[in-house]
């Protein structure tokens, strides 16, 4: 074991989980106020539920030895039992413990991502219902496929995804960001649209605090990616790096596509921005170098600008745009690593000679990287997406996934949790909470008019 490696690990972890309730303010802020506190919720009851699930048998399942061909781990490390004094799987330097709750982090906010999708309008025993199947029959399994190396001395004992297609995802776009958006997607499909949408204007209640989460989640975010390399060493640094220069990048580029489309900057868009460009880089941070990580960043962050406005142009009700930043700019950074993917970073992640490692198609590699992503971002995403409408579509018929129409009018805070996050007495209408949002926002969960 490396104390050094370990104590950088234990350190990402306490990141990545302080990112879910950055994500829970960056969410909040965006709903309306009487809905602030079920978006909490749905955050906080991930953090609960997925960790004791983890430790029962998520984690074996995602790490436990490859079963079925790389589709899933078995069972033989439940309830952690064995892993106390042994290694990682991953990494030889670090207790197989530290690994597990590093990775834990990784499934929580998986699955707190996708409730965006669906704020305002869901019961909350339902979601946590949801959350506790997604994880056991989506993220485990696709953790399992992309991040499950097995004996990294050989190329067939892992997930298939990591082993078999060699598709790159080096801190979790796929199995992530990809599998969160579908998922969110098939769920507002599944709930069907809020009560006035898209007619009825749902701005941000409180932009303030849709900023605290947005830096919350920027400053966790260097845990997430850069503690990927499970050591303290230059792949970390490489990774460390690529985060900070392509969340900067996609704040500018979505700032420059409000602005040319909209006259406007806002601070909705730049908070949305970094988001934008954190979920691009993510697959991508130890597979490009730093001028390849602002071409990533600048280019999601433009699309994913444009992406939020495919809900009303299809007519899905996405409240708080997980598709349009989470399934768009996970598949975006997914996909340019089949582009700007460098020899002289992908060397360091297989431990090859650093002019042997992947090369993507600006780097004299041609297809071959990118069509291993693009089956990596369709299977998931397919995946993804059937099984969660498939659970939802039972839950919804079986108990009820959605509030009454009155409930909702009323607020979901009151009806569902009998609180309030604010003293409305103060307020007027009981909707505001704080300054209305510009009528041209076209940040995440921003409602625009009706194209």
């Amino acid at each position: 074991m490396d104390t050094g490696d370990t104590a950088w690990l234990l350190a990402s972890s306490a990141l990545v989980l302080f990112m879910t309730p950055g994500l829970a303010f960056f969410y909040g802020g965006m709903t309306r106020a009487k809905s602030v506190l079920n978006m909490l919720m749905m955050s906080f009851g991930a953090i609960g539920l997925v960790s004791v699930l983890w430790v029962l048998y998520g984690y074996s399942l995602a790490f436990g030895p490859d079963a079925y061909g790389g589709l899933v781990g078995n069972l033989d490390r439940w309830g952690m039992a064995d892993t106390i004094m042994s290694s990682a799987p991953q990494a030889s330097t670090i207790p197989q413990t530290v690994f597990s709750a590093f990775q834990l982090m990784f499934a929580i906010i998986t699955v707190a991502l996708i409730s965006g999708a669906i704020a305002d309008r869901a019961k909350f025993g339902a979601w946590l219902l949801f959350a506790g199947a997604w994880a056991t029959i989506v993220y485990f399994p696709v953790a399992h496929w992309v991040f499950y190396f097995g004996d990294l001395t050989t190329t067939d004992d892992g997930g298939w995804i990591a082993d078999k297609l060699l598709a790159l995802d080096f801190a979790g776009g796929t199995a992530v960001h990809v599998n969160a958006g579908a998922a969110g997607l098939a769920l507002a499909l599944v709930l069907g649209k809020r009560h006035g949408w898209p007619k009825e204007r749902f701005k941000p209640h409180n932009l303030p605090l849709v900023l605290v989460g947005a830096g919350i989640l920027w400053f966790g975010w260097f845990g997430f990616n850069a503690g990927s390399a499970l050591a303290a060493n230059g792949q970390a640094g490489v990774a460390f790096m690529n985060t900070q220069v392509a969340t900067a990048a996609a704040l500018l580029g979505w700032l420059i596509v409000e602005k040319l489309r909209y006259g406007h900057a806002t601070t909705l868009g730049a908070a949305s921005g970094a988001v934008a460009g954190l979920v691009a880089i993510t697959p991508a941070c130890a597979s490009v170098n730093p001028l390849g990580a602002i071409a990533v960043g600048l280019i999601a962050g433009g699309l994913c600008a444009l992406a939020v406005s495919l809900k009303y142009r299809f007519g899905f009700d996405d409240s708080l745009d997980v598709v349009g930043v989470h399934l768009v700019g996970g598949a975006t950074g997914a996909l340019l690593i089949g582009f700007f993917a460098t020899p002289t970073v992908t060397g360091i992640l297989t431990g090859d000679d650093p002019t042997d490692g992947a090369a993507g198609l600006f780097y004299g590699g041609g297809v071959d990287q990118l069509w291993r992503q693009a089956v990596a971002v369709v299977a998931v995403g397919a995946y993804s997406f059937i099984m969660s409408w498939i659970i939802g579509k039972i839950i919804d018929m079986t108990l009820g996934f959605r509030i009454s129409v009155d409930d909702e009018v009323s607020g979901v805070d009151t009806t569902v949790h009998a609180e309030s996050g604010y003293d409305f007495g103060g307020l007027t209408g009981g909707t505001g909470g704080g300054a209305p949002a510009p009528r041209t926002l076209v940040g995440a969960g921003a409602e625009e008019e009706k194209p």
